[in-house]
């Protein structure tokens, strides 16, 4: 395979579109979407010095657009936390920092947005969970995949708002420290 290299004055005419797409399916707003895209090219031309040429630019430039997407929800998430207990940030670890977008996509995978490598997150998601404790995994899928209100998951698990935040952000870093050993360094 030749090295390939990145030639950034041709992204955005080349990859928005599919960025775009890639990220509005992910977050379900045009606008944020557009942000993402935006902050990925700027990413980029950021962490060019690291890009190896070992995958093709839109491979590395999705592998980037990943992490802001994983990263938004974090500050998302973080922020509904931060109401109700105070997080600190530890600098020394991976899970909290923006450092990601720095890594250079798996040269291997080439079709990033194939159904089967979203059947594998999906499955992994599933694995990292069932590791979860009993009270973090049930919190965890009551609250997030299946939506339900604060109220009605503190009233199922028999807790006050408090530890349900508390908990919530227990899984969440797990389950991020989860899938970066096991799915995103595949």
């Amino acid at each position: 395979m030749t090295k390939q290299i990145l030639n950034p004055d041709t992204w955005v005419d080349s990859y928005s579109d599919y960025l775009f797409n890639y990220a509005v399916t992910r977050v379900n707003d045009s606008e944020i979407a557009k942000d993402l895209v935006q902050e990925t090219f700027f990413a980029g031309l950021k962490s060019a010095k690291n890009f190896k040429g070992e995958a093709a630019e839109r491979t590395w430039l999705i592998s980037i657009l990943k992490r802001k997407v994983i990263d938004h929800y974090r500050k998302i998430n973080s922020k509904k936390a931060k109401s109700v207990i105070r997080i600190t940030k530890n600098n020394n670890s991976d899970t909290d920092s923006n450092f990601l977008e720095e890594q250079v996509a798996d040269p291997t995978s080439l079709l990033e947005n194939s159904k089967m490598e979203n059947e594998e997150l999906g499955i992994a998601i599933q694995e990292c969970i069932a590791k979860l404790p009993k009270k973090h995994a049930m919190a965890f899928t009551l609250k997030t995949i299946n939506g339900l209100s604060t109220e009605e998951v503190c009233k199922e698990l028999e807790i006050n708002p408090s530890n349900l935040w508390v908990i919530i952000h227990r899984a969440r870093t797990a389950l991020m420290e989860c899938l970066n050993n096991n799915w995103f360094k595949i």
